[in-house]
């Protein structure tokens, strides 16, 4: 007898004995799942296709364990660009050992969703603060500490200037032996 089931948006033809890795379920190892959503049953009779799904079948299967699948790296790259990015993921599972496949009604059978559980957590979020704010005290000063002086400042010793070459001296002594005063200057003018 073998089932086709769908979870996790996937669809797995599975037959009792049979080892699967499926998107995340909730629950622990060794508990027991029934997968409701059954697509197509055969056996010796013949098969039977449902509606979308046949609902008076269901396959029980024990978690052997949760665990993460291989890392997929993701790449992107534009030629000439200088972009690259790498990037890494790996996708949470669940290993699944079918137990049977027959009639039973549904016990659990969900994904875990995060959904919920940020639902949840903001109502009780704002029930929690205002009884939070009737019980709290006024907050406590602390003390300041005292500060410390600030270390006096380095003077730093300046640099005695360069030494004139023996070049520049002569350059300059010619320049005042050929200027005349000024007084001298507007003599000649008038």
């Amino acid at each position: 007898m073998f089932a086709v089931i769908k979870t996790g948006a996937k669809q797995y033809k599975v037959a009792a004995g049979d080892i699967i890795k499926v998107e995340r379920l909730s629950g622990e190892a060794g508990a027991r799942v029934t997968l409701d959503h059954i697509l197509m049953v055969g056996d010796d009779n013949g098969v039977r296709v449902g509606t979308p799904t046949i609902s008076d079948t269901v396959v029980t299967a024990e978690i052997l364990e949760q665990s993460r699948a291989a890392k997929i790296i993701i790449f992107k790259k534009k030629r000439r660009q200088n972009y690259r990015r790498k990037n890494g993921h790996r996708q949470q599972q669940t290993v699944l050992r079918i137990v049977e496949i027959g009639d039973g009604t549904v016990k659990e059978a969900a994904p875990v969703k995060a959904t919920p559980k940020k639902a949840e957590k903001p109502a009780e979020k704002q029930a929690e603060k205002p009884a939070e704010k009737q019980t709290e005290k006024p907050a406590v000063k602390k003390a300041a500490t005292p500060k410390k002086a600030a270390a006096p400042k380095k003077t730093v010793a300046k640099k005695a200037p360069a030494q004139k070459t023996t070049q520049e001296t002569t350059q300059e002594t010619a320049q005042k032996t050929t200027q005349k005063p000024e007084t001298d200057q507007k003599t000649e003018e008038k």
